[in-house]
């Protein structure tokens, strides 16, 4: 079910446009599936953030409450959270400027078209909390741990960078298992009940609290970048 506009998202957009990142779209035309082509545009992390510290990024930041609170553990870090809905992630900016975090920057953008505006070698850890896990085999393409995705990440990741999951689907997570090993990753922690398993620091989502206080084991990887 398509989500309701929210009332006066324009103007609350532009109320908090500092954390929102204007990516200038420029269009070079069509290709031949009738697709917009998009002109690359590689943002300057040092314009952006105003200092040189690393680079973390999250995909699918939905409200923002995992992005918020990391950026307010980890001061010393950057944080960039995507979510290709307006609707959304007006919610997170507004958490953003509420807590007034200043190492933390919103794009609206699909995740397939980050290497249009993120330099290459340049993220030092990649999140991917509670991602839709797109449960028909036809679908499989759409899943942020198919291996099209897979393979922009090592571009984007420096070396020794790495990609944190965390889902409560397990056959997504079986599938996502299999993408890492395919495509080369070091798998380095694997767990398959992140709350019963003593890990320390954990973020927990509004989603994740649903199905755990369900009963539903949430499922977790970390994967590094080998190749």
């Amino acid at each position: 079910m398509r989500m309701r506009r929210k009332k006066n998202l324009e103007e609350r957009l532009k109320a908090c446009g500092e954390y929102i990142l204007d990516l200038g779209y420029v269009h070079g035309g069509y290709d031949e599936n009738g697709n917009a082509l998009i002109e690359k545009n590689i943002l300057d992390y040092r314009e952006v953030f105003g200092n040189s510290n690393p680079v973390h990024l999250e995909i699918g930041c939905g409200k923002g409450q995992f992005a918020a609170e990391l950026a307010e553990r980890e001061p010393q870090m950057n944080l960039l959270a995507v979510e290709v809905n307006r609707n959304v992630v007006v919610q997170a900016a507004e958490k953003a400027k509420s807590a007034g975090l200043k190492n933390l920057r919103f794009m609206v953008i699909g995740a397939e078209k980050l290497d249009y505006f993120l330099p290459q070698d340049s993220i030092e850890t990649i999140y991917l909390n509670h991602s839709c896990p797109f449960p028909k085999k036809r679908q499989a393409k759409h899943r942020l741990t198919h291996e099209s995705f897979l393979e922009m990440y090592k571009r984007l990741l420096k070396d020794g960078g790495e990609i944190k999951q965390k889902t409560d689907n397990m056959h997504f997570f079986e599938f996502s298992l299999c993408e890492f090993s395919k495509c080369g990753y070091l798998l380095q922690e694997v767990s398959l009940d992140l709350h019963s398993s003593g890990t320390e620091g954990n973020i927990v989502t509004e989603y994740e609290k649903r199905f755990s206080d369900l009963g539903q084991p949430i499922y977790y990887l970390s994967a590094k970048k080998n190749r």
